[in-house]
């Protein structure tokens, strides 16, 4: 499916490149899989991954809440992942036009480069605002989970982790 990707909110991308101690199989099952978002994330991405398929990124305390939901508009594991973006309907984060959200993987060897573009912004907007604020903290916790096992003290970066889906 093609995606229109002429720039539609007037804040620049948000980019956040990272390496981590894990195969790219690894690093693409911790971005979709259910069980491993709960742990560092606090929700469950939900989907089959298919293009043209929604996806939901739903509270994991059993409100059943969907805070940010979209579509899947390219999906090549574990390479590349793109999906649109936004608010639940009526939520501070909603958006009259979605963002969008690219995941590139780059395996190297037993590592993985995790490049997150977040594109489609609209400037001082709640939602540029809690993507700027929420995507190096999330993103810092999926790498903690996947090099030890466990995500960081929730003590320390619960507040961040909520930026996104508030």
């Amino acid at each position: 499916m093609a995606y229109d990707d002429t720039p539609n909110g007037d804040a620049p991308d948000f980019v956040y490149t990272l390496y981590i101690a894990a195969r790219a199989e690894t690093v693409w099952n911790g971005l979709i899989q259910k069980e491993l978002t709960e742990k560092y994330w606090g929700h469950h991405n939900k989907s089959d991954w298919t293009v043209g398929s929604i996806w939901q990124h739903q509270r994991a305390d059993d409100s059943n809440i969907v805070d940010v939901h979209g579509q899947v508009l390219e999906s090549d594991p574990p390479h590349k992942l793109v999906v649109t973006w936004n608010g639940a309907d009526g939520s501070k984060m909603e958006e009259p036009t979605p963002s969008v959200v690219t995941y590139e993987l780059l395996a190297l060897g037993p590592d993985t480069k995790l490049t997150v573009t977040h594109s489609k912004l609209n400037i001082d907007s709640v939602m540029h605002k809690g993507v700027t604020q929420g995507w190096p903290a999330v993103l810092s916790n999926l790498k903690s989970l996947l090099e030890t096992g466990k995500p960081l003290s929730d003590d320390q970066w619960d507040n961040s982790k909520q930026e996104l889906t508030t």
